[in-house]
């Protein structure tokens, strides 16, 4: 199937932090390190052809180092998907095992370099290839599947039990030195499927609502962008207690006339290359 994928995203400060240490990549927009937050709800629709890639990312650590942390992550992972979009058509295992890394090693790299002892990025990630796409994750950051009734949590909160006080550590996260422990992702591949929905968020939206709370709004059948803004409007009710963080995509069939542009566009693009 010739697929295309429309996404919404916006990314909030909520109601009670003083800083924004989240942040995201999507196809190529994403935050600068220090940032109040995106502007509103933005949505987009890129062909398949283009192999979309969607992240979120929650930084971890004291004073600004979470933001620093959010930031590098997505930066690396806008460079390294500019420089391999074709291992991640042709090897997507490959390219998130190279994404992963070069990630990690730019957290822990700065954090080496300016003497800072603990900081760290959550990972959450959506890769559409021709034949299928992939979700990933590290950390507490999640990715649900939705579509009609079926609803379903993708990602693996990689957390060491449950703490009756405050957040229980993460396991797996962008910023651990490997020399400490090793970095392993949780990845699994989809078929597409042309009405599929996959949400991305960061736990300001999965502490304030609850997964039932969730499908209810991802099941009432709006646009993205609509979509979008009632999870957030619905976080920030519920508390706003953390920076919040949504991207949702859904796969849809590409209009033949849209594939026609999209292949004379790239026609073009060639001949002038």
């Amino acid at each position: 199937m010739a697929y295309q994928i429309e996404y919404a995203y916006t990314c909030h400060m909520g109601k009670v932090r003083a800083n924004n240490e989240d942040n995201f990549w999507c196809c190529g927009k994403s935050l600068p390190a220090e940032n109040q937050g995106a502007e509103g709800v933005y949505s987009e629709i890129v062909s398949g052809s283009k192999i979309p890639a969607l992240a979120v990312f929650d930084g971890m650590g004291g004073e600004s180092c979470g933001e620093m942390a959010a930031f590098l992550a997505s930066e690396e992972f806008g460079k390294y998907y500019n420089a391999h979009k074709r291992v991640l058509r042709d090897m997507p295992e490959n390219f998130i095992e190279g994404v992963c890394k070069n990630m990690n090693d730019a957290v822990c790299r700065y954090g080496t370099e300016n003497h800072i002892q603990s900081m760290g990025s959550t990972m959450a990630m959506a890769l559409f290839t021709p034949e299928s796409m992939f979700i990933c994750n590290l950390g507490d950051s999640r990715v649900y599947f939705s579509a009609g009734e079926q609803f379903q949590q993708l990602s693996t909160d990689h957390v060491l039990g449950r703490s009756l006080i405050g957040k229980a550590p993460l396991t797996q996260y962008l910023g651990m030195p490997e020399e400490q422990q090793v970095l392993e992702p949780f990845v699994t591949e989809i078929e597409h499927k042309e009405g599929y929905r996959y949400l991305l968020c960061s736990d300001g939206v999965t502490d304030m609502l609850s997964d039932q709370e969730i499908r209810e709004i991802l099941s009432q059948n709006n646009s993205l962008s609509e979509t979008v803004q009632n999870l957030l409007e619905q976080a920030l009710q519920k508390g706003g207690r953390d920076n919040v963080t949504i991207v949702l995509c859904e796969v849809q069939k590409q209009e033949s006339g849209r594939r026609l542009r999209t292949w004379l566009k790239g026609l073009k693009d060639k001949n002038e290359g």
